[in-house]
């Protein structure tokens, strides 16, 4: 088994890149190949609508035809058993550098398929792949802010490409190792503290678990 993780924050020991590792380190324990892509270290652009993957008999139909430090990365895919893709939320979705990888990763392989056609993908196999969401507002705020919307539309493509999918949400993160410097007013420090002891080692097993279940298969 081959699975591979791409941190989407900037942040390479933080909350997203902590559930990132643990998802890899349960794939890990069950002795597939892991790979963590941290994608802020990478020189790459999202899709530049060339068309080039989509060109009946082209060269690069069903692959990105852009050559860049994303390129070798995408032709690694193809080989993969497991996608993790992790991510901070950032006014209300992904991080920019997730959103261009996602361009790049999902368009290529995706058909303009009729809606009753019976494939809307060019991936030659079905796959685990998994989100996973950090965000610094309560599940409550999330639902009130419309966060959902987007996780089911990455969850839908994710689906539709690769066949499988599933989100991993963490809530009320701790943003800042000392909130007394920065300014702000509106989140509950203790209780963000209360939520890192009590739930995000809780977030870790699920994504440990997780890692352990796409190495096994199932």
């Amino acid at each position: 088994m081959k699975v591979i993780g791409f941190n989407g924050s900037p942040r390479k020991t933080w909350n997203t890149a902590t559930l990132l590792q643990k998802a890899l380190e349960g794939a890990a324990s069950q002795g597939a190949t892991t790979k963590l892509i941290h994608l802020y270290d990478l020189d790459f652009k999202g899709c530049k609508s060339c068309f080039s993957c989509k060109t009946k008999n082209g060269k690069s139909y069903g692959s990105c035809a852009v050559k860049d430090d994303l390129a070798p990365i995408l032709k690694d895919i193809r080989t993969a058993d497991a996608l993790i893709l992790a991510s901070p939320v950032y006014f209300w979705a992904v991080s920019g550098e997730m959103k261009s990888f996602m361009e790049r990763l999902l368009f290529p392989l995706y058909r303009y398929a009729k809606a009753d056609a019976p494939s809307f993908t060019l991936f030659p196999r079905k796959i685990d792949t998994a989100f996973i969401y950090t965000m610094n507002t309560t599940e409550e705020q999330m639902k009130q802010a419309g966060y959902e919307t987007s996780i089911v539309l990455n969850e839908t493509f994710l689906k539709r490409v690769f066949g499988k999918s599933e989100s991993l949400l963490s809530f009320n993160t701790y943003q800042f190792d000392d909130y007394s410097k920065i300014d702000q007013e509106r989140f509950d420090v203790e209780a963000k503290a209360a939520r890192l002891k009590e739930y995000f080692p809780q977030d870790c097993q699920k994504a440990f678990d997780m890692g352990m279940r796409f190495a096994k298969g199932n």
